[in-house]
């Protein structure tokens, strides 16, 4: 997968957060996955025009639990209700649009779909491309990882 399709998902990420209340974020590792099993709460976002493909976010319930906090300014961590779910849906929907934004000063243009969020155990996800470039990320300590799997049209 060609670096270009990923940097403008990275620097969303790194834009976006620290708006929402997170004052350390910093990718930690890249990696390489094909299809995978998680576990928590996965949030998929569909990207067509030019590239097609999905955006998956991933993290465990409870660093989703204190991502959902930190953004709806809970000074206790909150259970996944659906305010929770909402702000973490809002959060994938910020981070994809602000890239797509970023595709669009490059001349890629790109719509995206409502992100949907999903949660349990051992949920399998398929992606459409080949390759899926996982990127890690730490928000205030907290880990959360971006899988991007995309192609050109």
């Amino acid at each position: 997968m060609d670096v270009k399709y990923i940097n403008p998902f990275v620097d969303s990420f790194l834009d976006v957060m620290p708006q929402l209340g997170f004052s350390e974020v910093s990718r930690v590792k890249l990696s390489l996955k094909q299809d995978f099993i998680y576990s928590g709460v996965i949030i998929l976002v569909g990207i067509v025009g030019a590239l097609k493909g999905t955006v998956v976010f991933r993290m465990d319930t409870e660093e989703a639990k204190t991502i959902a906090s930190t953004m709806l300014m809970d000074t206790e961590p909150r259970d996944l209700d659906e305010l929770a779910k909402s702000a973490l849906s809002e959060l994938a929907n910020m981070i994809t649009a602000n890239a797509a934004t970023n595709f669009s000063n490059q001349g890629v243009l790109i719509d995206i779909s409502t992100p949907r969020l999903i949660y349990g155990e051992n949920v399998l996800v398929k992606m459409s491309t080949k390759q899926v470039l996982c990127v890690s990320f730490l928000c205030d300590q907290v880990p959360m990882e971006l899988n991007i799997g995309i192609a050109p049209k």
